[in-house]
């Protein structure tokens, strides 16, 4: 008799803990495959303070070929999936097709960036779900400051040292808290540079900071940021964008070259083009995270609608924290599904959440329990490396180094403008100057890797996605738009 054939479409929170528990599980009685664009796991939380300098990009990833020695990767983005046939067909990364065949199927792609029809975002905003945005926005940042630095009009140092962040939420704020500390630093002790000065907007149509947690963790974030130099402006979202400024809806125009997307994000739209039942954008599963109706297909992390027991009538909130503990709850229930053990719903309890500040300061709520200021800085970090697969001794010791030494604020020019934009359904590929790029419709957001790939379009051309020479990674004459939470 053949063994079982489980494939599992995306390597994120969700899929990735789906594959380390079926390996433990099935003990080489199933053949596992994990279909994936990259060949690592990216620790999403991390990703902050590797736009900040802190981290070396390779310190939030985790090999999957290192960590899951059982496991089949094949290097790819599925495009179809045949429920009847029982197949999916992928591309490569070098224009390849190919298709696995499967007896069970988890569905974790996770999520994407969710655009806003305000005019100019596509064009002049990033996003920040992948390692390639983060790369581009420290290359981006420092490069803003240094040109600043060798101005000699005022009006257009300011405007570069601009930099207007949409999304107060939990990405959002991390990544103003953190890029407030880092360009203080490039300016820091530069005798040339005495007239630069760093501004960073912080803009959400809520009325508070981290609007989707608790209200003692909000405060603590409002105070840190306000008290680094942070403009955080509550009810306040943006009109338009142009490639000098952003519109506010207030009615202020604001001089920016700058403008970082962390509104929230929307399930892959590879989970829509089932054609199944759907809950905004989410695949409705059954408490297992079974499919109704499709016993062999399963559905976790940001791609389903799972349901909360501890809240009946809703639905668990798409949040890293629910899509590593659904991970392991599908490979129970795919190995049950295969005669091992007994089905289980999934059910969980809030063990609260953790906001790194960047240096000593941070908020937490760990089992409910309030903290700020050093404490909580402790907490964080000691959260992250528990909660981390790998990689925790490198983390340790960059943040040790930067503890101690300067940072070195220097451009790698490694990702371009162009290779980066907002409207794709990719966020962790960057994208080819002929490549067709992934429309990104409107929607609703969460915590997981990305594989699907419905709805392509050509990528815009022009100089919003850049046309420069080698060693010139970005154009860099835009800002851009945002307005919402991040959900």
């Amino acid at each position: 008799m053949s063994r079982p054939r489980i494939v599992i479409v995306g390597a994120g929170f969700a899929g990735y803990r789906t594959a380390r528990t079926l390996e433990r599980l099935s003990r080489g009685k199933a053949d596992i495959t994990l279909l994936n664009p990259t060949d690592y796991f990216l620790y999403l939380p991390l990703l902050p303070q590797v736009a900040a300098g802190i981290l070396e990009p390779r310190r939030v990833t985790v090999s999957l070929t290192g960590t899951l020695r059982h496991t089949r990767l094949v290097l790819g983005e599925a495009d179809e999936i045949d429920l009847d046939a029982r197949t999916v067909r992928y591309a490569d990364p070098e224009g390849g097709v190919g298709t696995l065949t499967y007896d069970r199927l988890v569905l974790a792609a996770g999520s994407v960036n969710k655009l806003l029809p305000i005019p100019g975002v596509a064009e002049h905003a990033h996003g920040f779900r992948g390692l390639p945005e983060a790369l581009y926005l420290r290359d981006h940042v420092t490069r803003q400051v240094e040109l600043a630095a060798g101005s000699d009009d005022p009006g257009d140092c300011r405007s570069r040292c601009t930099f207007v962040v949409v999304g107060a939420g939990y990405t959002g704020t991390e990544v103003a808290a953190q890029g407030q500390l880092f360009t203080d630093q490039l300016v820091r002790g530069q005798p040339r540079w005495e007239g630069v000065r760093p501004r960073w907007m912080l803009l959400d149509v809520a009325e508070r900071v981290l609007p989707e947690m608790d209200e003692k963790l909000s405060t603590t974030a409002d105070r840190v940021l306000r008290q680094r130099g942070v403009d955080v402006r509550m009810g306040t979202s943006v009109q338009e964008a142009t490639p000098t400024g952003v519109l506010l809806t207030d009615g202020e125009f604001v001089d920016t070259r700058t403008l970082v997307w962390c509104v929230g994000v929307r399930p892959d739209p590879l989970a829509e083009s089932l054609g199944l039942p759907m809950e905004r954008g989410r695949l409705l599963v059954e408490p297992t995270l079974q499919v109704p109706g499709r016993p062999e297909l399963f559905a976790c992390g940001d791609a389903a609608a799972v349901p909360d027991l501890t809240k009946p009538g809703s639905y668990t909130p798409m949040t890293a924290q629910h899509a590593w503990r659904q991970g392991r709850v599908a490979a129970l229930n795919v190995a049950a599904s295969l005669g091992r053990g007994e089905p289980k719903p999934y059910r969980h309890s809030d063990l609260g959440f953790v906001v790194d500040l960047g240096g000593v300061k941070a908020a937490a709520n760990p089992l409910g329990i309030p903290l700020a200021g050093p404490v909580a800085g402790a907490v964080t970090r000691g959260y992250h490396l528990a909660a981390m697969p790998g990689n925790r001794v490198r983390v340790a010791a960059d943040w040790l180094l930067d503890a101690v030494l300067p940072r070195q604020g220097v451009q790698l020019g490694l990702v371009r403008s162009w290779s980066v934009p907002l409207d794709t359904d990719s966020p962790e590929l960057t994208k080819a100057p002929s490549a067709p790029a992934r429309s990104a419709a409107d929607g609703h957001g969460g915590a997981s890797g990305s594989t699907g790939t419905a709805g392509k379009t050509p990528e815009p051309t022009g100089a919003a996605r850049g046309r420069g020479t080698p060693e010139r990674t970005d154009t860099s004459h835009k800002p851009a738009p945002g307005a919402e939470g991040d959900s």
